[in-house]
Order: structure tokens, then sequence, then C-alpha cells
């Protein structure tokens, strides 16, 4: 089954400027497993609680991450559709990297046997 994604030139450029960081990139992956809340996330990190919730921030503008409320608490958790969404698109890319791969293949295969 073929799953048709469409995203904006806007929404491609803020998951890819999202993913471009080391520590967002963590985040995802800590809160993929189970959700932290952003207290938990800044202990982990060298940073301010200020910075942790910068970078929480632009990854669920990107819609990598949700934020929900718990008590006093604001709990984030990674979301998989979103990855996956990102996953699709970049097999897209490789898809036409691939068949282009396979036209030069074809090309030199006819250049070194010119009589088939």
């Amino acid at each position: 089954m073929v799953v048709q994604i469409e995203l904006s030139d806007d929404e491609v450029d803020r998951i890819f400027r999202a993913l471009a960081d080391t520590t967002r990139r963590d985040i995802i992956r800590r809160t993929l497993g189970g959700e932290a809340s952003v207290s938990e996330l800044a202990t982990s990190y060298d940073m301010s609680f200020a910075a942790v919730q910068k970078h929480v921030a632009v990854l669920e503008e990107a819609g990598l991450v949700t934020k929900h409320p718990h008590g006093r608490e604001r709990m984030v958790r990674g979301n998989p559709e979103a990855i996956r969404r990102a996953q699709l698109l970049l097999d897209r890319y490789e898809q036409i990297w691939r068949a282009r791969i396979d036209r030069l293949d074809a090309l030199l295969a006819d250049e070194q046997h010119p009589n088939n």
C-alpha cells in the first residue's frame, strides 16, 4: 500500500530545521520511548531550562513532539506519525536517486555493449 503524504515547503523546512540540531534529535529519541517533562529533559543537558524549552518549542512547531499539561509540569511526547512522514519524504528522494542511478547503469551498459 502506498501512502501519499503532502507536506508544504514550509512544513518540510520546519521538520528538517528541527532535525538539524543534535539536542533536538536527542529530545525526540528520549520522548519517542515515553513522555518526559521539560524539567526532566532539562536535567539531561548542559544548558539552561529556557534553552531546553526553546528546543522543545522548535520541535513542537515542526510537529515532531507534542506537549500537554500534567499538573504543574508540561509533558513532552514524541510524535511517531511526524517521524513517519519525514521518513516517507526521504524515501521519495531515495526513489528519485535510485531511478537516476538505474538510468545511468543502463546507459553505461549500452555503451559497453553497443551491438546488443
